[in-house]
């Protein structure tokens, strides 16, 4: 009997922790129109301060396949963000360019400005406690 509470008690206090650990909420960017295999679609999660000047608060990657490919965000604390997402061909972790103009297809949440490049204004979201979807196409 004894050994039952002791199983019991770390059975609570481990699905305590684990609850305690997941704050904020999880952002699932899927983006819908993803033209060929090879190379990475890396996205980040950028406040107005990293909005197009770098690495993002958080980041997530994964392998380019041609049509769909879906990124998460995990514990987003709540406040103001927006994601831009890319299509890194030559895995150089970087925009290419060519004459000043993006080589490689990229997007953001909200808007896209078609006449020059995104702003955080025009690209920004609330997070609050709940979970949010986005879609994205470049």
């Amino acid at each position: 009997m004894k050994k039952l509470t002791v199983l019991t008690i770390l059975f609570l206090i481990g699905f305590t922790t684990y609850a305690q650990d997941n704050k904020g909420a999880t952002i699932t960017v899927t983006i819908e129109n993803v033209l060929s295999d090879g190379g990475s679609i890396l996205a980040g999660l950028h406040t107005a301060d990293t909005f197009m000047k770098g690495a993002g608060v958080a980041n997530a990657m994964a392998p380019a396949k041609a049509g769909e490919v879906t990124l998460t965000f995990e514990n987003v604390a709540p406040g103001t963000y927006a994601i831009m997402v890319m299509h890194d061909e030559n895995d150089n972790k970087q925009m290419d360019m060519e004459n000043g103009m993006p080589k490689e297809s990229y997007a953001s949440t909200g808007e896209m400005n078609l006449y020059g490049p995104p702003t955080f204004n025009g690209a920004k979201f609330e997070v609050t406690d709940a979970d949010q979807e986005f879609k994205i196409r470049f």
